[in-house]
C-alpha cells in the first residue's frame, strides 16, 4: 500500500510532537514534481550513515538534538536550527536526544 501524501492547499502539523516523541516515525509529508518533505524522527542513539542527495536539501531541526556531520565538520542542531546543503554533499546524522526535524529535498532536474 502506498503511502498517502499531503494534497495541494491542505494544512499540515509539525510540531513538536513533545511526550508523543517514543511512538512517532518518520513519514513523508509531500512529493511533488519539484519537492519532497518528510518528518524525520531519530531517536536517542539512532543514526543515518554518511550519505547524499542529488537535489539540495534543507533540514530544520523541529525538537531535540541532532549531530549532523558534512565532511570533517560536526555540527549540533537544537530546536529551531536550519541547514542547507548543496546537491551530493555527504553527510550523516546522529541523534543526541529523540529528536524531529523537516526535511526538505529539491527534486529539480539536473
Amino acid at each position: 500500500m502506498s503511502q498517502q501524501h499531503t494534497q495541494s492547499g491542505i494544512v499540515v502539523s509539525v510540531r513538536p510532537f513533545g511526550d508523543a516523541i517514543f511512538a512517532a516515525r518518520t513519514t513523508a509529508i509531500l512529493k511533488a514534481e519539484q519537492l519532497e518533505i518528510v518528518r524525520l524522527v531519530l531517536h536517542a542513539g539512532q543514526s543515518l550513515r554518511e550519505h547524499s542527495t542529488p537535489g539540495e536539501i534543507t533540514v530544520l531541526c523541529l525538537e531535540g538534538r541532532i549531530e549532523f556531520r558534512t565532511g570533517d565538520v560536526l555540527q549540533v542542531l537544537g530546536p529551531g536550527d536550519f541547514i542547507h546543503l548543496r546537491r551530493r554533499e555527504p553527510h550523516a546524522l546522529r541523534a543526541l536526544s529523540d529528536a524531529s526535524a523537516l526535511l526538505t529535498i529539491c527534486l529539480a532536474a539536473d
